[in-house]
């Protein structure tokens, strides 16, 4: 069994963070979103694995490398354009031959990973197995209408009236069959195959198509808020671990990880925090749910609920929160501004100002 691993796609619901680096790649607990799945499929007993690259394939391949490190052997399979979900097994299919496959979304997160669907696939092997979970709206993902008795009768993307509230899990687990049912579609409205449309396919012709409701936490990394709350759910997991140095004026409270080499000075650190390899908090307050990357530095400021990555600086600015900052950037104090009133009068004027 491979697995193809889709890490195309522009991310633009992450910009400006996604103009300068690949979505897949944004850290969540200071490791990249797309790390976690892979080692999920390494974690399932997959070892084969086709990666799907994009405008961003040079930052990924940088990344990944040759997939040793994840116990991977990993194949670069480039798309010229994203289009669609369906297309990337279109063009996968010389490198995915008549192997079964699981396909995963590279910016998806999965509490848990993949080995038991993983298991249920091989034991059963339909010829497509669907992993779906309830969400408040569904208008934003492609949505499964299932019979009294579980079977999936209908699948449909990004409906204005959905039938259910039951929306796919960006992981699927196919048969060959799956390569007829892709050249069978058709683009959809927005330009795309879009791979409901070939599940859907493999509905009309009676195939055999699955599906496993979850349970466990999933999200689609794709906004800011989303990938924040990820990161609040990896940190909730950590082991507090102090690597680096903590001074005497320094207190840490709960989960916090400080990295080998990363110094805490005359600060407070409420956890879940990591703050990663040479970073520096000085004289600064780090609350729950943030994730400090490598080579930072927090002088004189506040930072709750958010992610900052690598070299980047808060200096002095107060309280940040809820933030996601991208990498070499530095935040500062804006300069003061002397208060001033220009004013052109009328004759006979009155005037009342409030200083």
């Amino acid at each position: 069994m491979k697995a193809l691993v889709l890490s195309g796609g522009a991310g633009t619901r992450l910009r400006p963070i996604t103009h300068t680096s690949a979505k897949q790649l944004v850290p969540v607990a200071n490791k990249a979103v797309l790390f976690y799945g892979l080692e999920s499929i390494a974690e399932a007993g997959i070892t084969d694995v086709g990666v799907v690259v994009g405008d961003t394939a040079a930052e990924i391949e940088e990344a990944v490398g040759d997939g040793s490190k994840f116990g991977l052997d990993i194949t670069y399979i480039p798309q010229e354009r994203p289009l669609g979900l369906a297309h990337a097994v279109l063009i996968a299919q010389d490198y995915l031959g008549d192997d079964d496959f699981v396909m995963y979304l590279g910016d998806n997160f999965i509490v848990g990973g993949i080995s038991g669907l993983v298991d249920e696939f091989r034991a059963h092997r339909p010829d497509a197995q669907i992993l779906l979970t309830h969400v408040p709206d569904p208008r934003s993902f492609g949505v499964a209408e299932l019979d009294p008795q579980g079977r999936v009768m209908s699948l449909e993307e990004k409906p204005e009236h959905p039938r259910s509230d039951l929306a796919l899990v960006g992981v699927y687990l196919f048969t060959p069959a799956i390569h007829q049912a892709v050249r069978a579609i058709e683009p959809s409205w927005r330009g795309e195959l879009e791979i409901t449309h070939a599940i859907q396919h493999l509905i009309d012709v009676r195939a055999d198509v699955r599906s496993t409701v979850i349970q466990g936490y999933w999200k689609d990394t794709g906004n800011v808020e989303d990938m924040l709350e990820v990161n609040r759910r990896v940190l909730e997991t950590m082991d507090p671990r102090i690597d680096g140095e903590v001074d005497d004026e320094s207190e840490t409270i709960g989960r916090v990880v400080v990295e080998e080499g990363a110094r805490i000075v005359r600060s407070r650190v409420v956890g879940p925090v990591v703050v990663g390899a040479g970073s520096l908090v000085s004289d600064s307050y780090v609350g729950p749910f943030t994730s400090i990357a490598e080579n930072c530095r927090v002088t004189d400021s506040e930072v709750e609920f958010s992610i900052v990555l690598r070299d980047s600086s808060i200096d002095g600015v107060g309280r940040v929160e809820s933030s996601l900052i991208g990498r070499h950037v530095e935040v500062t104090p804006a300069p003061s501004v002397p208060s001033a009133h220009r004013l052109v009068l009328g004759d006979h004027s009155k005037v009342q100002i409030h200083s």
